[in-house]
C-alpha cells in the first residue's frame, strides 16, 4: 500500500463516485479502479460494495478509510514541516562554542536569529577539544573554536579571524615599563592558563616544548574572567588572546604583546563526511558574511 493508492481510495469514498474521484485527482477512472482492485488484492479483503448508486464501506473498508484519513493528514503535515525546514522557517542548529570563543559570537548569532527566527540554537559550551570530539561524534553540527596549525583530516575548517596573544599582568612595575614579553621570560613567573581541554592550551604546551621552556603553572581554569581575577590578585600572570584582554579592567590590569608565533585563530569546524543540514549551511553563510570571508 502506498500513499497515492490510499489517497485515491479516500477520495472515492468521499466523492461516492469513481468518476468524480478520478476528475478530482486528475487521472482516468480505469486507473483508480485498477489501483483499488490491487489494494483489495493486497489486503485480501473487499473494501467497497455497491448498493444501487451508493458505495458502502465494508468493515475492513471503514478501518482503511478512517486510518487512511489520519495517515494522509500526517503525511501532509510532514510535507509542510519538511518545506519549512528546507525554507529555514524551522529547525534546530546544534552549535559548539567554547567559553573563550563565546565573547566573539554575539554579533553573528544576533544576525542569524534576525534572518532565521524559526531556527532553534542549541549551544554546547565546553573546551575546544571537547567540542571538536562532539563534532566528530555527530553530537554537534558545527563548532566555533581556536583552529590549530594541524587540523584533523576528518574535519573541514573555515578560518574567520586571527589575533595575537598577550601577557596579562597587574598594573604595576615591572610591567608598566615594558613594551612586550619574550617567550623565554615566562619561566620566571607563575602562569595562569586554560584547562587541558582547550585547544589553545595544547598549542601553548607544544610551543613551550619546542622552545624547551618549563612553565610554572599556578592555576588552570576554563573561565577567562576567573584567570583575570587571579592576575589582579597577584597570583600570577596569564596568557590570553588580545580580544579578551581588551574587555578587561584597564585600571587594574595591563597586557603586553607576547613575542611568539602563537596566535589565536578563530574558525569553524564540521565533519568532512557528515551531513550538513540547511540550518547549518545557513550558519556558515551567515558567518562568512559577518566576517567578510571570501566564498
Amino acid at each position: 500500500m502506498d500513499i497515492r493508492t490510499l489517497r485515491y481510495f479516500v477520495e472515492v469514498v468521499r466523492q461516492q463516485s469513481f468518476t468524480r474521484a478520478a476528475e478530482k485527482m486528475f487521472v482516468t477512472q480505469p486507473t483508480i479502479s485498477k489501483m483499488l482492485r490491487n489494494l483489495e488484492d493486497e489486503l485480501g479483503s473487499t473494501l467497497l460494495l455497491r448498493e444501487g448508486r451508493r458505495l458502502v464501506l465494508t468493515d475492513t473498508g471503514r478501518a482503511v478509510f478512517e486510518r487512511g484519513v489520519a495517515i494522509l493528514g500526517e503525511f501532509r503535515q510532514l510535507k509542510n514541516e519538511l518545506a519549512d525546514i528546507n525554507n529555514l522557517n524551522k529547525g534546530v542548529l546544534r552549535l559548539g562554542i567554547p567559553p573563550m570563543v563565546g565573547m566573539m559570537m554575539a554579533g553573528p548569532i544576533a544576525e542569524y536569529r534576525r534572518q532565521y527566527p524559526g531556527i532553534e540554537l542549541k549551544i554546547a559550551e565546553f573546551g575546544g577539544l571537547k567540542v571538536q570530539q562532539a563534532v566528530m561524534n555527530s553530537e554537534l553540527d558545527l563548532a566555533m573554536t581556536a583552529l590549530t596549525s594541524n587540523p584533523d583530516e576528518n574535519l573541514e575548517t573555515l578560518a574567520f579571524s586571527s589575533h595575537p596573544m598577550c601577557v596579562l599582568a597587574p598594573r604595576s612595575e615591572p610591567w608598566l615599563s615594558r613594551s612586550g614579553v619574550a617567550l623565554e621570560e615566562l619561566e620566571a613567573w607563575p602562569l595562569l592558563v586554560y584547562n587541558e581541554d582547550f585547544s589553545l592550551s595544547r598549542q601553548m604546551t607544544q610551543l613551550f616544548a619546542e622552545h624547551q621552556i618549563s612553565p610554572r603553572i599556578a592555576v588552570r581554569s576554563g573561565q577567562w574572567d576567573f584567570l583575570a581575577a587571579m592576575v589582579q590578585a597577584n597570583v600570577g600572570i596569564a596568557i590570553l588572546p588580545e580580544p579578551i584582554c581588551q574587555r578587561l579592567d584597564k585600571t587594574n590590569l595591563v597586557w603586553l604583546p607576547l613575542h611568539s608565533p602563537l596566535r589565536w585563530q578563530l574558525g569553524m569546524i564540521w565533519r568532512r563526511d557528515g551531513y550538513l543540514s540547511q540550518s547549518a549551511r545557513a550558519w556558515i553563510d551567515c558567518c562568512k558574511a559577518f566576517w567578510s570571508v571570501e566564498p
